[in-house]
């Protein structure tokens, strides 16, 4: 999370003009549903099946989301949506105060950082989070009853189906990875990885204030980047794990130093990667990778 994005006045300024007109000349079917990021939309878009149309702002793997600038397209498409999914946790402030700037009491909104319960300062990224994430489906359903509660059964059955077999192997890969390599210890560039880290048992290595720093752009403890050199050069621990939508000059130097010294690197990314995957096979994929490194580093069998 990088220093706070405030909106450009034009946008707030224009944003009742640009509603004229607009909200039913380009309405799909159903709810008319924003996602601030790919991340949240691509769940939103499976729980709303056929009954739902799911548009998501920030969706490009080229684009770091912390530094994204909303545009004046972007502030039409929340002020006529339905349901708006945003993250919160000062993850996207500019979708918030697009929000504020046109208050509307037929607009469902979707924070995790209200429905997880997390403020400012938190970790930001809990789409990397299991847990949270089966919390925003049954915050996103929840939501998709109450602004159309007609098809309400079938938003209940879209997410019991989205909940086992859309699931199921990344739940697999998660359950096969926390048996066979709980403990094992990993380093990583920056925050985004802890929630899933954490729930894999995996022994995260990496000081806690090196990945919230590089994570919210802020200078970088001398001491912290020893640590993660001298962990990396002594081989203490088995895995890096970086952040490929947000490679400092610290991470670009840390991530060769690991390539050099023969530890497997594995890639995470902040938007679903390719564009245009699902939310569980953008997550399999790299839970995969994850797990090939782990045996490749800890030398065990399947």
């Amino acid at each position: 999370m990088r220093s706070p994005l405030l909106v450009a006045p034009f946008l707030v300024v224009t944003f009742a003009a640009l509603l004229t007109g607009c909200a039913s000349a380009h309405r799909g079917p159903g709810l008319q549903v924003v996602a601030a990021e790919s991340s949240w939309g691509s769940v939103a878009a499976q729980l709303g099946g056929a009954h739902a149309t799911v548009t998501s702002i920030v969706e490009s793997p080229a684009v770091d989301p912390h530094s994204y600038e909303p545009t004046a397209s972007d502030a039409r498409k929340l002020a006529v949506a339905d349901v708006v999914v945003v993250n919160g946790i000062g993850y996207d402030r500019w979708a918030s105060q697009l929000l504020a700037a046109n208050p509307s009491s037929g607009r469902v909104v979707v924070d995790a950082g209200k429905v997880l319960g997390l403020g400012d300062g938190a970790n930001p990224h809990q789409w990397y989070s299991p847990a949270s994430v089966r919390r925003m489906v049954a915050a996103i359903t929840a939501a998709y009853r109450q602004a159309d509660p007609k098809n309400a059964r079938y938003f209940a059955k879209l997410r019991r189906a989205f909940e086992t077999h859309g699931f199921a192997r990344y739940d697999t890969l998660r359950s096969r990875i926390r048996s066979r390599y709980a403990g094992t210890p990993v380093g990583y560039s920056e925050s985004i990885f802890e929630p899933l880290g954490r729930s894999l048992g995996l022994d995260l290595l990496t000081p806690p204030g090196f990945a919230r720093s590089v994570a919210e752009g802020t200078e970088v403890n001398i001491a912290d980047q020893t640590s993660v050199e001298r962990q990396i050069a002594d081989h203490r621990i088995a895995v890096w794990v970086f952040n490929s939508q947000n490679v400092t000059p610290e991470v670009g130097q840390l991530t060769a130093l690991a390539r050099r010294s023969g530890i497997p690197v594995v890639t995470v990314t902040e938007t679903l990667t390719p564009e245009g995957t699902t939310f569980q096979a953008w997550q399999s994929r790299q839970l995969a990778q994850l797990a090939s490194a782990l045996r490749h580093a800890t030398r065990r069998e399947r």
